[in-house]
């Protein structure tokens, strides 16, 4: 279907202008059709083509670096539970995006990434701003990656990039969009087509799976963070009491899937062989749901499992299920899964025997010993106490302070589903941005639950351009910086792997109240905390972000 004849079918939308429009207008029918009308992105001269004449139903999200426009998008598709589109400058604005492409990757959000693409014309020989080798960039960290070979192929890419994005496992995807495709006209209507989400689990296997549970005399349930992506915690719930089981979080979980106030979570693991292994001796069947197997970071050599252990894995991701160095897995959905073992398992009658509870719940690794202090600077449990005394009932909170992990967890125990979210990568620069876009989602949702992000100094300094869109757009968003001038997690490393004297661990100098007020934010520096409650319980309420730094005693936390 070409030129006047697609014009029809858009029931005359544009009709005096050219094809080049009218394909451009069908290509925003169909992300329409698709619920892909809310933009993130930091437009190029590339892209502009691809953002011409934007409809006035979309929305763009203008953010001003590459990096904090894929982690406010991620936020914002995890806050809604919806995909998102994003769009980056060629191969410059790609490479910014890269460190929070792959938090996005490993977070299973589902996000089409988009990037201009120079003139097929010139293509050749490779002019200025030409991505080359477009669809390599990046790999590994994108489901699929395609540069269409004809204008023509630009609909179904996108719709072929919607599918592969949302079925399971979710991820990002890519499209390079050479810039001269808009002006070409559509061959035909765009094809709208729907694809599953979720895998369920092959029965007999799961049968065999709820024997071995049933059987068990002491069984432990490790659940990861699908079970909170897939709004499974009664699921989780249920399976649990069924087994009178105790229950833990995967280690470095990006979200929380179970009640750190039910009587049977016992908290997170240590995301190190040797002590995970420590950590679970006594069971004799575990099971991991949702999580690989398992997440580790420092090496501290041991047994994978405690002898006598026999470990279960379901997740939807057959990359997960094949890495993993022990146990029997099964590929499915971790919340059908749950809820079918739930339906399959003996009932246990419970033993009210009490579990042992780490105090620092589901951060992987104990708070430091830093005495309370007196001064004029506080500790960050001292901050995190304070916090406790006001922050508001549904409180979304965002976290990327890792030394202050376990402080944070002991005075923040996370009992509603959907009210945590982290990095699952690792990798510094992601939360900043990503809280401003579930502050988004709460608001196009309607939820309008608040928002908190505690970060540390240093990792303030990745993405703290995404302060720019909070302001501009509104959001009633908490910042709390915690400033103890130095990189903190590195310096435990540093304790662990034995590496004295290593340079560029300290970070003095820095002003988090000038950088915020220069992006628009309200912001304020205090280390009085009773004029800290007042002003959060205040900015709670407030009509834009407000950002906090709050200077802290320094401390060195153990990593096992």
């Amino acid at each position: 279907m070409r030129g006047a004849q697609r014009r029809a079918a858009c029931g005359g939308r544009r009709g005096g202008q050219d094809d080049g429009f009218n394909r451009a207008f069908g290509q925003h029918d169909l992300l329409r059709d698709l619920g892909l009308t809310t933009f993130f992105g930091n437009p190029g001269s590339t892209e502009e083509t691809f953002l011409k004449d934007f409809p006035a139903d979309f929305t763009y999200h203008l953010a001003l670096q590459e990096a904090s426009a894929i982690a406010i998008a991620d936020g914002y598709a995890q806050a809604t539970g919806k995909p998102a589109i994003v769009n980056v400058h060629t191969a410059a604005g790609l490479g910014n995006a890269m460190g929070n492409l792959i938090t996005a990757a490993l977070n299973k959000t589902p996000l089409i990434v988009t990037a201009g693409q120079q003139t097929r014309e010139m293509l050749l020989m490779e002019p200025w701003l030409t991505n080359v080798d477009s669809t390599q960039l990046p790999r590994p960290w994108v489901k699929w990656a395609y540069e269409p070979a004809r204008p023509e192929d630009v609909p179904a890419a996108f719709m072929r990039a919607y599918a592969t994005a949302t079925q399971a496992p979710a991820g990002p995807v890519f499209l390079s969009l050479p810039l001269d495709d808009w002006d070409k006209p559509l061959e035909g209507r765009a094809v709208v087509r729907t694809v599953s989400q979720r895998i369920a689990p092959d029965p007999e296997r799961l049968k065999e799976f709820a024997d071995i549970l049933s059987g068990a005399a002491n069984p432990a349930l490790i659940f990861g963070a699908a079970i909170d992506r897939g709004a499974g915690w009664p699921d989780a719930i249920a399976l649990a009491e069924a087994l009178d089981a105790t229950v833990f979080a995967a280690p470095a979980s990006e979200r929380c899937p179970f009640p750190e106030d039910h009587p049977l979570y016992a908290g997170g693991l240590p995301f190190a062989i040797g002590p995970l292994s420590e950590r679970l001796k006594g069971h004799d069947v575990a099971i991991v749901i949702g999580a690989p197997v398992f997440r580790y970071y420092p090496y501290v050599a041991g047994d994978y499992l405690p002898e006598g252990l026999r470990l279960l894995h379901i997740s939807d991701d057959p990359a997960e299920t094949s890495r993993a160095p022990v146990g029997d897995s099964l590929v499915g959905d971790a919340v059908l899964a749950t809820r079918g073992l739930a339906g399959l398992v003996r009932t246990r009658v419970g033993t009210g025997a009490a579990r042992e509870k780490l105090t620092h719940r589901m951060a992987p690794h104990p708070a430091s010993d830093a005495p309370a202090t007196v001064g004029e600077v506080p500790t960050a449990a001292q901050v995190f106490a304070a916090l406790a005394q006001v922050r508001l009932p549904h409180t979304v909170l965002v976290e990327e302070s890792p030394s202050n992990l376990a402080d944070l967890h002991t005075h923040w125990p996370i009992t509603e589903p959907a009210t945590f979210f982290t990095f699952a990568s690792g990798g510094l620069g992601w939360n900043l941005p990503a809280s401003v876009g579930i502050a988004l989602g709460e608001r196009d949702t309607g939820r309008n639950r608040p928002v908190m992000l505690i970060i540390g100094d240093g990792s303030f300094q990745y993405s703290l351009q995404a302060l720019w869109t909070a302001a501009q757009s509104g959001l009633p968003l908490v910042i709390l910086a915690l400033r103890n001038g130095e990189y903190g997690i590195l310096k435990s490393f540093a304790v662990l792997e034995e590496t004295p004297g290593v340079p560029g661990l300290d970070i003095p100098g820095l002003d988090l109240v000038s950088l915020a007020k220069g992006f628009g934010c309200a912001a304020e520096r205090i280390s009085d905390l009773d004029v800290l409650k007042e002003r959060v319980a205040a900015a709670f309420n407030a009509a834009g972000p407000t950002v906090f730094e709050v200077p802290i005693n320094p401390s060195i936390p153990p990593l096992i």
